[in-house]
């Protein structure tokens, strides 16, 4: 045990961390560029009626159209300040801050890197990244750091390993090793590719991606620890996500794994490139004493040990579910299930009143835009909150028909759903006799969802 505190307390150069600094800045700039070039801003977060919380954050709301734009901005400057190392601190609280807000405020957009990108964010808060190549350094000499603790470039290290290995994990299961699902039913939908269209809609090929992916995942992280296979392992890495990046539309993923991933390589690799770019850019190097970080960052060390237990737990919650975890998606997110399943189905909502003959059939389009009702019609909490949305929509609302007018006192929301694994054919998702109105939206197993058969 003490061997083992001692290698992770052990200095080491702070190089890895700097660049990594200096690589996760630029990813997130260009990342949000992008997301605003696109008008993501004003589709996902200005244009939606309603926004599906997460448990817990219904607190979490959007800010209107230029309160949107004003926190994107602010959000493309503090990673501008990761980037370059100024007010490094500020510039990393208020990034994760404001990446984890907008994450927050609708389900509908959750991918497993934007959770990547916020935990990265909270540990480079802690993490004295900025006090080696910085703009910071260059106003404050005194805080130049040239060597850390083992254990601070390894946390960043370790979250991408728990990427990769949890990812392989999660695709050890039947549908995936047996069935080459969903890859049986994606990869044929890319046959008009130039070079390798042809052979995408072999089945083979999909059994080959299936094992190749999962035994990747489980051991790449591995692979790049050790010297003699780090460079055949990045090789691995780059033409892993290059392929995903061109089969599907997985945006800037590939590209964030690819750079993030450099950080296994040794410090002297680190040091060659930052010496490069100092260069480059006509960056005078200082020249100072060799500076340690003191040792005082047990209760760091501490806080991140929980950090990575807490990680470590999380995506094996399932367990306290019954069914099966991809039809139910109790305990899904927050797991690196990565591109496992290809879910679709409908939903058709009617909402009653004791009081009111007869129902009204819902037209979900009225509320939801296109990609909020896909997400929504397979996932049966966003089915819930959907139900409540138009419980609260209904309560008090009159409608009169020949003369006669009623008014909603207790909505009844019920809904018929359909909806297809993997290939398996549409079958009944919800109990269409349950009122949803009534169920309570919390984490507990939910019962109204039927059986996969």
């Amino acid at each position: 045990m003490k061997k083992s505190i001692a290698y992770l307390n052990a200095p080491v150069s702070i190089a890895p961390l700097a660049m990594f600094r200096l690589i996760f800045g630029f990813m997130m700039l260009l990342g949000i560029i992008r997301f605003a070039y696109k008008g993501w801003i004003n589709d996902l977060y200005v244009k939606p009626v309603y926004y599906f919380t997460y448990y817990g954050f219904e607190w979490v709301k959007p800010l209107g159209e230029t309160g949107m734009h004003m926190l994107f901005m602010i959000m493309a400057l503090a990673a501008f300040g990761i980037m370059i190392g100024l007010f490094y601190r500020i510039s990393a609280i208020t990034f994760f801050i404001l990446f984890t807000y907008v994450e927050l405020i609708d389900k509908t957009n959750y991918l497993n890197h934007y959770y990547f990108v916020s935990l990265v964010s909270f540990l480079l808060i802690f993490l004295p990244a900025h006090r080696f190549f910085s703009v910071d350094v260059m106003f404050n000499q005194s805080i130049k750091l040239d060597m850390v603790p083992r254990w601070m470039v390894g946390s960043i290290r370790l979250q991408l390993g728990i990427v990769y290995f949890f990812a392989g994990i999660a695709k050890i299961n039947p549908d995936w090793l047996f069935e080459a699902q969903p890859l049986r039913i994606w990869l044929p939908a890319k046959a008009h590719l130039p070079f390798i269209g042809p052979v995408l809609d072999k089945v083979w090929l999909a059994y080959f991606f299936s094992w190749f992916g999962c035994i990747y995942d489980l051991t790449i992280p591995f692979f790049l620890l050790m010297k003699k296979t780090r460079i055949w392992a990045y090789m691995a890495v780059i033409l892993f996500h290059v392929l995903t990046g061109l089969l599907f539309n997985i945006g800037m993923f590939p590209y964030i794994m690819i750079l993030s991933t450099l950080v296994f390589f040794p410090s002297e690799w680190h040091e060659k490139w930052i010496r490069k770019i100092r260069k480059g850019i006509s960056m005078r190097e200082m020249s100072f004493p060799k500076t340690i970080y003191p040792a005082k960052g047990k209760l760091m060390a501490g806080l991140f040990l929980l950090f990575f237990v807490v990680q470590i737990l999380v995506p094996f919650r399932y367990v306290l579910y019954p069914g099966k975890l991809f039809w139910t998606e109790e305990g899904f997110r927050f797991s690196w299930r990565v591109m496992l399943m290809e879910k679709g189905g409908t939903a058709v909502f009617t909402v009653g009143d004791p009081t009111f003959p007869g129902t009204i059939e819902i037209n979900n389009r009225k509320y939801l835009t296109p990609v909020q009702e896909k997400m929504m019609s397979t996932q049966p909490d966003m089915i819930l909150q959907f139900a409540h949305f138009l419980r609260d929509r209904y309560t008090g609302k009159s409608i009169t028909i020949r003369d006669t007018t009623f008014t909603f006192t207790e909505p009844i929301v019920k809904v018929k759903s359909y909806v297809s694994l993997n290939g398996s054919g549409s079958q009944p998702f919800i109990d269409p006799e349950v009122d949803l109105a009534k169920e309570e939206y919390n984490l507990k197993h939910r019962k109204w969802v039927l059986d996969f058969e």
